[in-house]
């Protein structure tokens, strides 16, 4: 199965893609030349990682209707000083008050099955091609003799 993303460009540095009916607006804050219409590309990305965890957390609770009041979460992402690039992340689950001590490790397990985390630990392979519309096709030199 393949899936495919549109992206567009409505101006500047912003970037937007369509995904079912919502509208994902990226931008640059204006230092790095954007207008912070939206979250950068790669902030986008570590709130992907989170809210995914976050989900598999609720649903979690919600499939066994435990309480999710006092339920929280954060992404630790620690990066490379040199590079930018995270060179580690940690979930931190915050659990509400008087959460069942049986359901603790299984909510560990549901939050590590999340499908943004799986999909790193994957690493799959990104190629970055022309697509068939931008293949420059250069004609045959023909000899003026």
């Amino acid at each position: 199965m393949t899936r495919t993303i549109p992206v567009s460009f409505p101006g500047g540095i912003r970037v937007e893609t369509q995904l079912g009916a919502h509208t994902i607006v990226t931008d640059q804050l204006p230092v790095h030349g954007g207008t912070d219409a939206g979250p950068s590309p790669y902030d986008l990305f570590l709130a992907s990682i989170a809210t995914c965890a976050g989900f598999y957390a609720a649903a979690f609770c919600q499939s066994r209707k435990l309480a999710t009041e006092g339920l929280a979460l954060a992404l630790e992402v620690d990066e490379d000083e040199a590079s930018h690039l995270p060179k580690g992340m940690t979930v931190h689950l915050t659990l509400p008050k008087g959460f069942p001590e049986q359901y603790r490790a299984a909510i560990l397990r549901a939050v590590e099955n999340c499908k943004v985390k799986k999909s790193l630990a994957a690493a799959p392979a990104v190629r970055v091609l022309f697509s068939p519309e931008s293949q420059v096709v250069v004609p045959h030199a023909s000899s003026c003799l």
